[in-house]
């Protein structure tokens, strides 16, 4: 989709939805966020004012909470009946990665997604675990985690302890998951300039691909083709922890789903993820209505807050000239990162480096839920992580505590790579590390 909205809102009712949404969120949200904590939620300068304006109530409804239904404000109601969280925000705080809870609470930001052969969902539980619910409804369950710590020894005799961990699902509701039910978590990963990565040539993302390792180099990423339901036709995925999603709407419309039971044009049902066998739940009051297209998230939202995730800037390299910094960039391509995490890209006249080349690769068994495959995850911003949420959980299910024990995760394809990085001496791995958390 280009700048223009697909659906616009005249301007006159898009500046009567903005001056709602900033009154209604000095109620509902914190007091803004400090210049570090915003350095994922910056909108491009360069946007005309009526671009400006859009994306800005798009970021309103980004960060708005949604409620039960039926309520007296029909652009607000919906939610659930389950649901994992009640905001886009509560999950991508300041834009920024999910974290793991310290005690037996329920996470808000990290998902477990269940699955059965051929992709089926659980016939009870559907295809995410919901652990809230609305008044009136009982929640799913809720997710219990423990960890085994794993020692690992660098060559020059230091060890690091890696955390396995170890996944249960508690409380369940509605009786237990089918025999056949694997489940996978998910962490919410961090929302760094998602309309850059969306606006790189499928082409360009092909070019790449070696998935019988013709070259020889070890490494034989593949593309995820996914069904596009915009686009009716199958495309390169990029979104989600294994490039499962393939546009930005898309994204936002899944989220909206599955997330928060919302419906949407592409996900119109109601009730979101329940099942046949969860009946209280599809007999719920719901939030469609006639005026919104029988939705409850209709097309102009839908396309706002896609506006607005398109226009987000990434943070600049931090201490791109540092000795240091540079030494860690040269490791990190003689290791061999740099095969996978593809540092730059061409966008027209613009080159951007968000350090991943978009393809699938094997990472081995350790990171293995059922499927070893996963995207790269871009490398842009990760050395903010802790600034701006408070936390440094890293990997698709947050298990690693350091950049370093995320980087010994990695099997499979990136087996030599890690195998490299162990022969590192401590200033070396000082110095890959440093580089890393500048960029």
């Amino acid at each position: 989709m280009s700048d223009s909205l697909r659906y616009r809102i005249p301007l006159r009712s898009r500046t009567a939805i903005g001056i709602c949404f900033s009154l209604l969120s000095i109620a509902i949200t914190p007091a803004d966020a400090s210049p570090i904590q915003a350095a994922f939620s910056r909108i491009n300068p360069d946007l005309s004012s009526e671009q400006q304006l859009d994306a800005q109530i798009g970021r309103r409804l980004f960060r708005r909470p949604w409620i039960s239904a039926p309520a007296s404000t029909q652009t607000v109601d919906g939610l659930g009946p389950l649901y994992n969280a009640r905001a886009c925000i509560h999950c991508h705080p300041h834009n920024g990665r999910g974290r793991i809870p310290a005690t037996q609470e329920k996470p808000l930001s990290l998902v477990m997604r269940l699955r059965q052969p051929a992709n089926k969902p659980d016939p009870k539980y559907g295809y995410q675990l919901q652990p809230f619910a609305i008044a009136g409804h009982q929640s799913e369950g809720y997710i219990a985690i423990s960890y085994e710590n794993i020692p690992v020894q660098f060559d020059d005799g230091a060890q690091i302890n890696l955390r396995k961990p170890s996944y249960r699902i508690n409380g369940l509701s509605y009786g237990p998951l089918n025999p056949q039910t694997e489940y996978s978590p998910r962490l919410a990963p961090a929302l760094i300039a998602p309309g850059m990565l969306a606006s790189i040539p499928a082409s360009e993302i092909e070019i790449q691909a070696d998935p019988q390792d013709n070259n020889g180099d070890g490494v034989s990423g593949e593309v995820s083709w996914v069904w596009s339901r915009e686009q009716q036709q199958k495309i390169p995925g990029r979104f989600g922890h294994k490039a499962e999603i393939a546009t930005l709407s898309e994204q936002v419309q899944h989220a909206f789903t599955m997330d928060m039971g919302l419906s949407t044009p592409l996900f119109p049902q109601h009730a979101g993820d329940c099942t046949q066998a969860q009946e209280l739940c599809l007999s719920a009051p719901h939030g469609d209505s006639p005026q919104y297209d029988n939705l409850e998230i209709h097309q102009p939202l839908v396309n706002l807050i896609a506006h607005y995730l398109r226009h987000l800037t990434p943070p600049l390299p931090r201490q791109p000239d540092d000795p240091d910094v540079l030494a860690g960039k040269t490791l990190f391509t003689q290791i061999g990162c740099a095969s996978c995490h593809r540092p730059s890209w061409r966008l027209g006249g613009q080159s951007i480096q968000p350090y991943t080349d978009l393809l699938l690769h094997d990472m081995g068994e350790g990171l293995s839920d059922g499927n070893a495959e996963w995207r790269t995850a871009p490398l842009w911003g990760i050395g903010l992580t802790e600034q701006v949420n408070g936390n440094t959980y890293y990997l698709h299910d947050g298990r690693a505590l350091s950049l370093m024990e995320a980087i010994l995760w990695h099997g499979g394809e990136a087996q030599p790579q890690r195998d490299a990085v162990l022969a590192l001496d401590a200033t070396q791995r000082d110095q890959l590390i440093r580089f890393i958390q500048s960029l």
